[in-house]
C-alpha cells in the first residue's frame, strides 16, 4: 500500500513538473509609432505556437510578424486584437516575431503573448512504450494534468478579459467625467445668464436730466 502511494506521489511529483514546459508569456507595453521585436533559436523540425492579444488602447490592434533565420517572413497579420499562429520549424536558428504599433500616433498599447515551444512532453517517462494499461493512480494523474492544463487556459482568459475589461471602463469613467464637468459649467453659465436676464425685467429706468428740464 506504501510503495503504491509512494509510485503515485512520484508520478503526481512528475505531473507537477511537466506542466507548461516550454513556453514563455509576457506582458508588455507597445508605445505608439513604436515597435518591439523578440528572437529566440529553434531547432530543426521543432513546433512552435504564436497567441496573442491587445489588452488596452486605440481599437486594441495590433501588426504582427514572424520571420525565420533567413529573414523569410512566415507570417504577417496588420491590425488585429488577437490570433494565434503554429508552426513547423523548417531550418535551424533565430526566429523573430515583431509587434509593431507604427501605424498609430497616439495610441499607447498593451499587448500579451504566450510562446510555446515543442510539444508537451508525456507525464510518465515511459508512457509512449507502455504495452499495458495505466494503473488507477496513473490515470487520475492524468486527468488532473488535463484538467490542470483547462484550468490555466481559463485564467488566462479571464484575466486578459479582466483587464481589457477594467481599461474600457476606467476609459469610459474619465469620458463620463469630463462630460459631467462640462455640464456643470453649462449649467453655471446659463444660471448666471438668466438670473441677469430677469434681473434687467425689474430694473427701474429713470428718466433722462433733459426730459425732466423740459
Amino acid at each position: 500500500m506504501r510503495a503504491g502511494m509512494r509510485a503515485g506521489m512520484r508520478v503526481l511529483a512528475v505531473l507537477l513538473c511537466a506542466l507548461r514546459a516550454g513556453g514563455t508569456e509576457l506582458t508588455f507595453e507597445l508605445p505608439d509609432s513604436a515597435k518591439q521585436c523578440f528572437h529566440q533559436e529553434l531547432e530543426r523540425g521543432l513546433k512552435f505556437t504564436l497567441d496573442y492579444q491587445v489588452i488596452t488602447g486605440g481599437h486594441y490592434d495590433v501588426d504582427c510578424y514572424v520571420e525565420d533565420p533567413n529573414g523569410r517572413t512566415i507570417y504577417k497579420e496588420t491590425k488585429k486584437q488577437y490570433d494565434s499562429f503554429p508552426h513547423h520549424t523548417e531550418v535551424k536558428g533565430v526566429y523573430t516575431f515583431c509587434f509593431s504599433n507604427e501605424f498609430s500616433t497616439f495610441s499607447h498599447k498593451t499587448v500579451y503573448f504566450d510562446f510555446q515551444v515543442g510539444d508537451e512532453p508525456p507525464i510518465l517517462p515511459d508512457m509512449s512504450n507502455r504495452v499495458t494499461a495505466l494503473t488507477q493512480m496513473e490515470s487520475a494523474c492524468v486527468t488532473i494534468h488535463e484538467a490542470l492544463n483547462t484550468v490555466i487556459d481559463s485564467q488566462t482568459h479571464y484575466r486578459l478579459r479582466e483587464a481589457q475589461d477594467r481599461s474600457r471602463a476606467e476609459d469610459l469613467n474619465g469620458r463620463v467625467s469630463y462630460w459631467s464637468v462640462g455640464e456643470t459649467l453649462i449649467l453655471f453659465v446659463v444660471s448666471i445668464g438668466q438670473v441677469m436676464l430677469l434681473k434687467s425685467f425689474f430694473t427701474e429706468k429713470r428718466p433722462s436730466s433733459s426730459g425732466a428740464s423740459t
